[in-house]
């Protein structure tokens, strides 16, 4: 205990501390590169003029500057400022990495500094070369952070010393987000500290449709993400049209039909999922307004009935799902909802919403999932608890700020567009409001021939 203890009060690595000098972190270490090759080359240049090297340290050449060659003089320093610029160019190319960890503490740093989490203290004293009082202000506190690179997240610990800036130091992750360019992963406290956990380029973490999975309750979507159904059920989406929804849907079909899942598809405005009619088993894709009602009391039958099954088999435990059985999951995938509640009149949306609520609630352990995708998630069709049962979120496209509120909650997220197919952002299970990228998809992919290969 007293080993334990001490380990991790003495040895535990947070990363590199951010001081104030790090402010121009990135020239200071430019300028520690170009100023040590500037002279030494200027020195070579030199060199190759004088034949003896020991004159160039006697007086007389000082007595007559006027004397000296400025053109050769001029050509030398020329030649140094060009090395020493190309070696600080080479550098920066080849230890790319490294220069951005210079340049992430350099605006951290800055952020300290401007939005005045430090504070400063003058003094003053009398000065040395005269009767003058001279005063002089330094930092008196800034900070205690600490920034540190592991398994390709950048992790950034703040210490919560109980300073005024304390509350502040909790409402970072916004501002860290945008200003490094990287996607907020987890926001966490620790002993003494918040811990912000970023990724850097999410686009490069994008993922090939061939490369998405299903496998042991998860769905591989991107390097950093997945889907963890079986321990967080439900997916809702949204997106406007030209966001990418229909291919990130047509993904997720595909997917789940390789894995061996059972699926629903559902259709009500009998467009690119309706097509899927002609290549799969009848009975798994409705685009008509009876058929999808049909199917929807069907799905919640199935759900009571796979409980009970589950529990008649001899292998289950208390506490254990429909895949410690053996059983496939069964996915309802849900296109249009809010378009297809406008079509009902009031009796038909309370068995619509009575039927959604008990797939919502109770579907996990018995392996119903819903994966439900809208222009935007209208709030009341998704009453009574429903929508907080979607754990897995996706707002892909450009959806206004109260788009972003019916999807993701209160948050204070600057949301951003980027006009790139497939991009948006996704909340993963953890609350934390994150960049994601759907899978890419060839421009010669055949979706209906791959779906039928796969059903």
């Amino acid at each position: 205990m007293v080993i334990e203890f001490l380990r991790k009060r003495l040895w535990t690595y947070r990363g590199r501390r951010i001081n104030p000098k790090m402010e121009h972190g990135v020239l200071r270490t430019g300028l520690g590169i170009f100023i040590p090759v500037f002279l030494v080359s200027l020195f070579f240049c030199y060199k190759t003029g004088i034949s003896n090297v020991s004159q160039w340290f006697q007086w007389d050449y000082l007595k007559d500057i006027l004397g000296w060659n400025w053109f050769y003089i001029g050509k030398g320093i020329v030649i140094s400022f060009v090395i020493g610029a190309v070696i600080v160019g080479l550098t920066y190319i080849v230890f790319f990495e490294q220069y951005m960890r210079i340049y992430h503490r350099q605006k951290i740093a800055r952020m300290f500094i401007s939005n005045r989490f430090i504070e400063k203290e003058t003094k003053t004293t009398e000065s040395q070369w005269s009767e003058k009082m001279v005063s002089k202000t330094k930092i008196s506190y800034f900070p205690k952070a600490y920034y540190k690179i592991k398994n390709g997240y950048i992790e950034l610990r703040i210490n919560m010393d109980m300073t005024r800036f304390q509350d502040r130091f909790l409402e970072l992750g916004d501002q860290l987000e945008n200003g490094l360019f990287c996607a907020l992963m987890d926001k966490e406290l620790e002993e003494n500290y918040v811990c912000y956990k970023l990724l850097y380029d999410v686009q490069r973490k994008r993922i090939s449709i061939d490369d998405v999975e299903v496998k042991d309750g998860e769905m591989k979507l991107m390097d950093h993400i997945k889907w963890k159904f079986d321990s967080l059920p439900h997916m809702l989406i949204s997106g406007g049209t030209g966001g990418g929804k229909t291919y990130y849907i047509l993904s997720l079909i595909t997917a789940l039909l390789k894995s061996g899942a059972e699926l629903k598809i559902l259709d009500p405005k009998n467009a690119d999922l309706a097509d899927l009619e002609s290549v799969m088993p009848a009975g798994t894709v409705y685009s008509q307004k009876n058929g999808i009602k049909m199917s929807l009391n069907k799905a919640r039958k199935a759900m009571e009935e796979r409980t009970k099954e589950m529990k008649e088999k001899p292998n289950y435990r208390t506490g254990g799902n429909y895949a410690s059985v053996g059983m496939k999951p069964l996915f309802v995938i849900f296109d249009e909802y809010v378009a297809f509640m406008e079509m009902l009149d009031m009796k038909e949306k309370q068995e619509v919403l009575e039927d959604m609520k008990q797939l919502t609630m109770l579907g996990r352990q018995a392996g119903v999932f819903l994966i439900l995708a809208n222009q935007r998630p209208d709030a009341k069709y998704l009453a009574d608890g429903i929508r907080d049962q979607f754990n897995f979120r996706v707002a892909l496209g450009k959806n206004s700020d109260v788009g972003y509120g019916m999807m993701f909650g209160d948050v204070d997220n600057n949301f951003i567009y980027k006009n790139i197919k497939g991009r948006g952002y996704a909340d993963t299970g953890s609350s934390v409001i994150t960049e994601f990228y759907t899978p890419l998809v060839p421009k010669d992919y055949d979706f209906l021939e791959e779906i039928r290969k796969a059903a």
